[in-house]
């Protein structure tokens, strides 16, 4: 996938197992063309602390910034996600991986489930776009 994409934990996470389509995420890594929240690194590092330890998690958060533009969210951001996640059944970390991608109108690499749909027609969320990594 060329251009800038947005990048979540999910992605993350598959890229260091070595999952299906890690190599996708490691050419968009390596490309200097993606972003993230730190919201969403903030929960691959919680996860890898607890399957591993905080050394470890500590080391991919530091590779993942050498490589990966991450964010900190501002006012906007974090409202954006707020009414994500007031519209949708999804976690929190996730609205701020869907809104992320909103704010750029870029794709956002992830293989997780509640960010592989779309808004129902009820609801004013704009859909994001995806590329699904399953």
């Amino acid at each position: 996938m060329k251009g800038r994409v947005a990048l979540d934990s999910w992605a993350i996470l598959n890229l260091l197992e070595d999952g299906p389509n890690a190599a996708i995420v490691e050419a968009a890594v390596e490309s200097g063309d993606a972003v993230m929240s730190w919201i969403n690194l903030g929960e691959v590092a919680y996860i890898l602390a607890r399957r591993q330890n905080e050394g470890a998690a500590s080391e991919v958060v530091a590779d993942v910034r050498a490589s990966v533009e991450v964010q900190l969210p501002d006012a906007a951001l974090v409202l954006d996600a707020a009414k994500i996640k007031a519209g949708m059944s999804m976690a929190y970390a996730d609205a701020f991986a869907a809104a992320t991608a909103l704010r750029y109108d870029i794709p956002l690499m992830t293989g997780d489930p509640e960010l592989l749909v779309r808004p129902k027609g009820s609801t004013k969320i704009k859909p994001w776009r995806w590329h699904d990594l399953r």
